[in-house]
């Protein structure tokens, strides 16, 4: 399957109107997307060419704070820029928000415009490309569990975090009939995942209250890659539509 965007194609939806808004994205040391929302006008008539953000982006813990010990950067060193660098060849719509598309990008040092090493995915180039050389090809797949809660994020976290409850009360590995109570929610995550190119075979109840698992069928590493950083995120923007965390 296919559902990638030429660069042409793009053009042409962003004179249509179709397009507006370009997800320019890096995958941080979390496996987060990071990036910017660009307007498509100005991302096709300049910006595909790269952007920047600031070097904490590869240093920083799952609140954004910056923890001592990084070589790369620091207080003690300062605060400087990546060069994020679209790969146009990763140009997918976003099916789940209005006239929204997405690209992914490698991460370059500002001053040498080379791939900056710690990054995940020149991490994961140099691996593939260490295969090559002795002439295997890595295939992987991934299989992600995930808990629904009953209520959005935000109104947990007003909460603080406490007497969380999950989408349903039962086990439900395997269950068709309790996967039904959710399938406002599972419907959508396999069909707007689908549509944005990720080859969705499934998804089940599993064996806790509240847990799903999605499978995606397996592709070359990189390409793995991506459908999971992706899956993850818009499983949680997806979810977070229709109230729940």
């Amino acid at each position: 399957m296919s559902n990638f965007l030429s660069f042409d194609t793009l053009k042409d939806q962003v004179v249509s109107g179709a397009v507006d808004t370009v997800l320019v994205c890096l995958v941080d040391m979390q496996g987060r997307l990071m990036g910017k929302r660009f307007h498509a006008k100005h991302f096709v008539a300049g910006a595909w060419e790269e952007t920047h953000c600031c070097n904490y982006l590869l240093a920083t813990d799952l609140d954004m704070a910056t923890p001592d010990g990084y070589a790369s950067t620091s207080w003690e060193r300062g605060y400087g820029d990546y060069v994020m660098k679209p790969d146009l060849s990763t140009l997918r719509p976003v099916p789940w928000l209005e006239g929204t598309v997405m690209v992914l990008c490698d991460v370059l040092d500002h001053h040498s415009h080379e791939e900056v090493p710690h990054s995940p995915r020149a991490i994961l180039k140099r691996q593939v490309n260490r295969l090559t050389e002795m002439g295997y090809e890595a295939m992987c797949a991934t299989e992600l569990e995930f808990f629904l809660f009953a209520k959005s994020f935000d109104e947990i976290r007003r909460s603080g975090f406490k007497d969380l409850e999950p989408i349903s009360g039962y086990n439900e590995d395997y269950s068709i009939l309790q996967t039904t109570r959710e399938e406002h929610v599972m419907r959508p995550i396999r069909n707007h995942l689908w549509d944005a190119g990720l080859p969705i075979e499934n998804s089940k109840g599993e064996a806790e209250t509240g847990q799903e698992e999605l499978n995606i069928k397996y592709a070359a590493a990189m390409a793995t890659a991506e459908y999971h950083t992706i899956a993850k995120h818009g499983i949680k923007e997806i979810a977070e539509a229709r109230g729940h965390a």
